[in-house]
């Protein structure tokens, strides 16, 4: 990956909700946000999704296919939680071996304290790291996977080269990601529902409305599913594709390093 100095980033801005912000704050940001709901952050996910996020993630699990049968090595970016994590161990009958790289340390701990729960400590691990600038060799894992993440990172770009040097050849990327609605009527229903009660939702559940209104707006500033499937495509991956779900509330994309 090619290395950035800070006068490179001088100038440079980055969304944060419907704010823009220098690209080297919203790193801080993102994290006081995801410091402030780990302890809640799945319950209100099934809140939030009326459980489809459950739906999602297993679809994403299963259009990963990890084999049962040999080792498979899975790097899980912004997976603090474990929710993905777990649930390809499981898949794969316990052949997987993944590993969870998020740079927010309340989110790990959730994670590890699941892991341990779940008697997983020996297929699962958990590693701070910054998705910009992972802290791993190149060509080590069989597939990187990021659900719910990549919109929070400052330079979505520069996550996706990493993504690609880490990978295996014939490694596979796959993300899920909250996407564009494409059923008209029903981008007004999301609307409505995302402005007017996921805040107060957060606020209720996880003592926290601004934190869920910056979730909320940072999911209208992600790139719509054509351009972001540009932008993988540009990081240098092959047979880019992806798969609307629940209208296009969100979508897997899925791609190759040949």
């Amino acid at each position: 990956m090619a290395t950035e100095t800070v006068q490179d980033r001088a100038g440079q801005r980055a969304s944060f909700g419907f704010r823009d912000v220098a690209v080297d704050a919203k790193q801080g940001m993102v994290d006081e946000v995801f410091h402030k709901v780990a302890a809640r952050y799945d319950v209100m996910n099934d809140l939030m999704s009326a459980g489809l996020h459950r739906l999602w993630k297993d679809a994403a699990v299963s259009w990963l296919a990890p084999p049962r049968g040999r080792p498979f090595a899975v790097l899980d970016v912004a997976g603090g939680t474990g929710d993905v994590a777990f649930r390809i161990v499981d898949r794969s009958a316990g052949a997987a071996h993944v590993t969870v790289c998020d740079i927010n340390g309340s989110m790990l701990d959730v994670g590890r304290e699941r892991a341990s729960r779940r008697g997983l400590g020996e297929k699962v691990d958990f590693v701070e790291g910054n998705a910009e600038e992972l802290p791993f060799e190149s060509g080590r894992f069989d597939a990187y996977t990021i659900a719910f993440g990549i919109r929070n990172v400052p330079r979505i770009e520069m996550a996706l080269a990493e993504a690609h040097r880490v990978l295996k050849p014939g490694g596979r990327f796959l993300c899920l990601e909250f996407s564009a609605v494409d059923v008209p009527v029903l981008d007004r229903i999301y609307d409505l529902y995302s402005f007017h009660l996921i805040p107060p939702m957060g606020r209720l559940v996880a003592g926290d409305s601004e934190s869920y209104r910056y979730l909320v707006e940072s999911i209208r500033r992600f790139p719509h599913q054509e351009r972001f499937a540009q932008m993988i495509r540009d990081a240098g991956f092959a047979r880019v594709e992806y798969r609307n779900f629940t209208g296009g509330i969100a979508a897997i994309h899925s791609a190759w390093k040949i």
